[in-house]
C-alpha cells in the first residue's frame, strides 16, 4: 500500500511535482487542489490518463476535504513576485495565503507530514508552523535540497564524477545569502580539497579551483532558467519527490532541509537548512558536523537575514 500525498497549488511546480509523484511506486492516491478549479481539474486528467504503463494510481482534482487521510501533504502555492513589488510585499501576500491554507487543511489532515515549497520557502515554512500549530517535526520546507543538487551537478560536471560520488551541501537560505561549507565537503571520502591531486593519478588536470565561481553559479542557476523560459520547476519537482520518497522510506535519510532550529550553530527560532535526519516520522534532529568559525558566522548572517524579514511580516492568524 502506497501513500495518500495530497498537492496544494497546480501551477508549473504543483503540477510537475504531481506528474513527477505519479511515476513512483511509493505514492497510491494523489490529490490535487487549486482555486483555479478549471486548470486544476485539466492537470489531473492529464497526468492520470499517462498512468496505464504503472501499477494502477488514484489521482483527482478536490476539494481540502480530500486530503483526508494524507500521509504528506505539499504546498507550493504562492503569488511570483511582480514588477515594483518588494521582496517584503511578495513574504506577506505569500504568507497570508500560507495562513489561510493552514486553516483549511490541517483541520482536515491533522497527522500528515507538511513540505512546504511555496517561496520565500524558510519564511513560508516558518509560517506555516506558527499557523498551524503542529509539531515541528512534521512541518519542513523544501529548503536549500534544489541548491544542493545544484552545487552536485557543478561540481560533476566540472570533476567529470558521477554525482552520487560527491558529497557537498548549501546550508543557510534558500537564496542569496546561502553558502557552501567546504570544509566538510568530500568526493568519495576523499576531503574536498584534496580531490584534485587524486585526479591527477587517473590522468585528468582540472586546473585550479574557484569556490566562489562554483557558489555564484548555484545562487543564479533559478535566475537564469528563469530569464530563459520563464520559471523553474522541474529541478524543483525532482527534488521535492526525492524529499517524499525519504519520508515513505523504511529507514532515515539525511539531507539539506528548512526546519526549526534550536541553537545548532548558535541560530535559534528561525527555519533554515542544515544537514538533516528525515524519514517516516518526519523531521529527526540535526547532524552537528563540525564548520569553520567562518562557516558559522556565514551560517548566522544567513539566519539573521531571514529573521529581519520574519521580523516585519504580520504571522498572527
Amino acid at each position: 500500500m502506497g501513500s495518500k500525498i495530497t498537492v496544494i497549488g497546480a501551477g508549473s511546480v504543483g503540477a510537475t511535482i504531481t506528474y513527477t509523484l505519479s511515476q513512483e511506486a511509493f505514492a497510491s492516491e494523489l490529490v490535487m487542489i487549486d482555486i483555479n478549479k478549471e486548470k486544476v481539474d485539466g492537470e489531473a486528467m492529464d497526468i492520470v490518463q499517462g498512468t496505464a504503463f504503472r501499477d494502477p494510481i488514484s489521482i483527482i482534482s478536490g476539494t481540502y476535504a480530500d486530503a483526508k487521510n494524507s500521509d504528506i501533504v505539499i504546498i507550493t502555492s504562492g503569488m511570483p513576485r511582480k514588477a515594483g513589488q518588494s521582496r517584503i510585499e511578495l513574504a506577506q501576500t505569500n504568507v497570508n495565503i500560507v495562513k489561510s491554507i493552514a486553516k483549511e487543511i490541517v483541520p482536515v489532515a491533522p497527522d500528515a507530514i507538511y513540505v512546504i515549497v511555496a517561496n520565500p520557502v524558510d519564511v513560508m515554512t516558518y509560517a506555516f508552523l506558527k499557523a498551524s500549530g503542529l509539531p515541528e517535526n512534521r512541518v519542513l520546507g523544501s529548503g536549500t535540497l534544489l541548491d544542493t543538487t545544484r552545487l552536485r551537478y557543478g561540481l560533476s560536471a566540472k570533476f567529470e564524477i558521477a554525482q552520487k560520488n560527491i558529497h557537498a551541501y548549501v546550508f543557510g537560505e534558500h537564496g542569496d545569502s546561502s553558502f557552501v561549507p567546504w570544509s566538510c565537503a568530500n568526493i568519495a571520502g576523499v576531503p574536498f580539497e584534496d580531490y584534485t591531486e587524486v585526479a591527477r593519478n587517473f590522468g585528468k588536470n582540472f586546473g585550479e579551483f574557484n569556490h566562489e565561481e562554483m557558489e555564484e553559479y548555484v545562487h543564479k542557476s533559478g535566475g537564469e532558467i528563469i530569464k530563459r523560459k520563464g520559471a523553474t520547476f522541474y529541478g524543483v519537482a525532482m527534488a521535492v519527490v526525492k524529499l517524499c520518497g525519504m519520508l515513505c522510506a523504511a529507514s532515515d535519510s539525511i539531507t539539506t532541509l528548512s526546519s526549526l532550529m534550536h541553537g545548532e550553530y548558535g541560530v535559534t527560532d528561525v527555519c533554515t537548512s542544515a544537514l538533516t535526519v528525515v524519514g517516516p516520522e518526519g523531521v529527526k534532529g540535526k547532524v552537528p558536523v563540525e564548520l569553520t568559525k567562518e562557516e558559522v558566522l556565514k551560517f548566522q548572517d544567513s539566519a539573521n537575514k531571514l529573521k529581519a524579514v520574519i521580523a516585519e511580516l504580520d504571522l498572527d492568524c
